[in-house]
């Protein structure tokens, strides 16, 4: 059975997102080894939601239970979070309603901005990192897989993709009743990541100009010399800072890269001819787009700065746009029942491939007697191998309808009981990962 557990901005604090998403890269290893019955974990950790999707052994007895308690107890052991502090701040889905969920959440249903573009991302990125570490399996490779399918067919016919706008460009529109002209902006960008480059297009298109970056891993030089944009070296971060009217960060370092002493560093104070502990101009905005925070609460305390983090966007984010969200969650839905019904299709398979093969392997004795009983011209044959068609034909149709009610397992116990008939082991296998 799948399962998710899922912390996010509807039902869980800034703060206590901010925690979890700290260390989500030994979590899906913590809970593959939690339990024997744990077949496979993806954990997937933006800004604003931390979630793990889990298989479990169909056949143990509370199962969900025990899943949920592998996750919790793997939360706190690679972020040091205890149990306690997340109670209340989960909601889990399990069976059917596994696939909805994330094809939402990969639409960008269930952002903060109803349609923004970059969870899709971090979907699929998700699924790769399980990848490397060696947690996903067969039905979660599935599930993510048509989670991007489904993404893809929401954005394609529906106007939601058009409609939703990114946390970057509603950052942007918020910081635009402080900027009166942007190509008068001194533009520091503190970070060279995916969110680096979504957010230096933006500036762009609102005409900024004046744009440099800061890498605190280093990469600067390498992002700047791509967007033809000024790098920073680490000995001139500071100065550049106090110096910058629009600081951006968006990096995925684990603790703040800015604070108040970068915004009132003496050297770059002395430069641009102010004292020191008074800011470089009348007026400084700080947009936080990283998570854990980029930057030090603590500078929205100093006089002439505003920080814009993103707690605050979340605030401000737009009313959905009703009718294309309602367009949008009926793909999802959908989508979500395709799924469900191959998946089920698929573990009824390994039961009908037994069925067959035991009545072909019937026929085929037969049709041997039938040829040294003297069958030349091949009537009887004809006939037996139409009567097999025909008694085959009933029973795998109505396999399939038992399996899409989640009844498959009365199927394959129909025929254990009346022709002692079991799937081999790789058959079962083989419709797992098909």
């Amino acid at each position: 059975m799948l399962l998710c557990v899922t912390a996010s901005h509807k039902t869980a604090s800034f703060e206590l997102l901010e925690r979890l998403s700290r260390t989500p890269d030994d979590v899906a290893p913590t809970i593959v080894g939690m339990a024997p019955c744990v077949q496979g974990a993806v954990v997937l950790a933006t800004c604003n939601r931390f979630e793990a999707y889990v298989e479990m052994d169909e056949p143990v007895t509370a199962a969900g239970a025990i899943g949920v308690e592998a996750v919790i107890e793997a939360v706190e052991s690679a972020t040091g979070i205890p149990a306690a502090d997340l109670d209340g701040a989960y909601a889990v889905h399990s069976g059917r309603r596994v696939a909805e969920h994330l094809f939402s959440v990969a639409s960008g249903l269930e952002s903060v901005v109803s349609g923004e573009g970059e969870i899709a991302g971090q979907v699929r990125r998700a699924l790769k990192s399980a990848r490397k570490d060696g947690t996903t399996s067969p039905e979660l490779e599935r599930l993510f897989q048509r989670a991007s399918q489904a993404q893809r067919k929401v954005k394609n016919v529906t106007a939601l993709g058009r409609a939703g706008r990114s946390l970057v460009r509603l950052a942007l529109e918020l910081a635009d009743s402080r900027i009166a002209d942007w190509s008068a902006e001194r533009v520091l960008l503190v970070g060279t990541g995916a969110y680096a480059a979504v957010t230096l297009a933006t500036l762009r298109e609102r005409g900024a100009v004046d744009i440099s970056v800061y890498s605190p891993s280093g990469r600067a030089e390498i992002f700047a010399a791509k967007h033809d944009i000024r790098p920073v070296p680490a000995e001139e971060y500071a100065r550049t800072a106090a110096h910058s009217s629009l600081l951006i960060t968006c990096t995925t370092a684990t603790e703040p890269v800015l604070g108040p002493e970068h915004l009132q560093h003496p050297v770059g104070l002395a430069a641009a001819g102010c004292p020191v502990g008074v800011p470089t101009r009348a007026s400084q905005l700080v947009v936080d787009l990283g998570m854990p925070r980029n930057v030090d609460p603590a500078v929205a305390s100093l006089e002439g700065v505003a920080l814009l983090d993103l707690e605050t966007i979340r605030l401000h984010a737009p009313l959905e746009e009703l009718q294309a969200t309602d367009a949008a969650r009926s793909v999802v839905r959908e989508a979500a029942e395709t799924f469900h019904v191959v998946g089920a299709r698929q573990s009824v398979t390994p039961s009908v491939v037994a069925f067959r093969s035991h009545i072909f392997e019937l026929l085929e004795r037969e049709i041997a007697r039938a040829r040294s009983r003297g069958d030349e011209d091949g009537k009887v044959e004809q006939a037996l191998r139409h009567l097999s068609g025909v008694l085959l034909h009933t029973p795998t149709v109505r396999a399939h309808e038992l399996a899409a009610a989640g009844r498959a397992d009365e199927f394959a116990a129909a025929l254990a009981t009346l022709y002692g008939i079991t799937p081999a082991a790789d058959s079962v296998e083989d419709a797992a990962t098909a």
